[in-house]
């Protein structure tokens, strides 16, 4: 029998779609569509995340997505409940707008899936070919299951990709909805430039370049990012040229190491037992 494949298994959407490298370019685009939320901001404040280790949140919400994407079904119940219970005490009254964030609300627990959900998609429509409608709104179904797993009430989530797209545009043009706070100030500067892990710094310049011109413009506004037309054909170039290489790239450079590594896991044959052993 082959290994546990987890909650989606390679033919899922989830499995098409998280394993391309490209898309982790997504993830500091989400950190700074997380950050430029007051209440989200809020929540990283008071455990001083982006002051302790600014690469914290990133890789947290990075392997919690490849964890319930790539990893057996305990795995992924154990990441989930790692970060449900670290959740369970970030709450209290936010001292720029006087709301109260909550890190188990429903609306906010939203916001970060949706930001991630929303950058994955398009950098893997940007750096590796377009999808369906019907092959978005599959990911958005089963990407239901990993917000479940964080305690997402998914029955009050939108039920398309567009739908969750159109959620955050009317979400984020709400009064105070977005605000550079002190926390966004920091991550701004973090996926400007630094600091940056030695072993992505020679790649860092792009993905940043990439992650503040990618934003809605709503977000742009917020962290003062101008992208004129220049900018604009470097970016539009750069993405391209990794669209039309990426197919004679091998696997080493296409894939993510969690794609690789759970592919191996549900194609190892077993070792065999002692006794079936003697009955070859």
């Amino acid at each position: 029998m082959k290994s546990d494949a987890g909650y989606f298994g390679p033919n899922s959407m989830m499995w098409k779609v998280n394993k391309e490298i490209t898309v982790l370019f997504g993830g500091a685009r989400a950190l700074l569509m997380h950050a430029a939320h007051p209440l989200i901001a809020a929540g990283a404040r008071q455990t001083s995340f982006y002051q302790r280790d600014p690469w914290k949140r990133l890789i947290r919400t990075l392997s919690l997505q490849n964890s319930v994407t790539f990893g057996t079904i305990e795995e992924a119940n154990d990441s989930a409940n790692r970060i449900n219970k670290l959740h369970e005490v970030i709450n209290g009254e936010d001292s720029i707008t006087g709301g109260y964030y909550d890190a188990l609300d429903h609306d906010q627990l939203l916001w970060v899936h949706a930001c991630l959900q929303l950058s994955s998609i398009y950098f893997y429509e940007k750096t590796v070919k377009k999808l369906t409608q019907h092959e978005k709104d599959n990911y958005h179904r089963e990407n239901m299951v990993s917000a479940g797993l964080v305690l997402i009430d998914t029955n009050k989530m939108p039920k398309s990709h567009n739908d969750l797209k159109e959620w955050v545009i009317k979400e984020s043009r709400q009064q105070n909805c977005l605000i550079l706070t002190d926390v966004a100030e920091d991550v701004k500067n973090i996926i400007a430039g630094g600091p940056v892990p030695k072993h992505i710094k020679p790649i860092w310049p792009f993905i940043s370049f990439t992650a503040f011109h990618t934003l809605p413009e709503e977000f742009k506004i917020i962290y003062g990012i101008k992208t004129t037309r220049i900018k604009s054909m470097v970016l539009s170039m750069n993405l391209s040229i990794l669209k039309y290489t990426r197919p004679f790239l091998p696997p080493f450079f296409r894939l993510i190491p969690p794609a690789r590594w759970a592919k191996q896991r549900i194609t190892k044959k077993p070792d065999l037992k002692f006794s079936d052993k003697a009955k070859i």
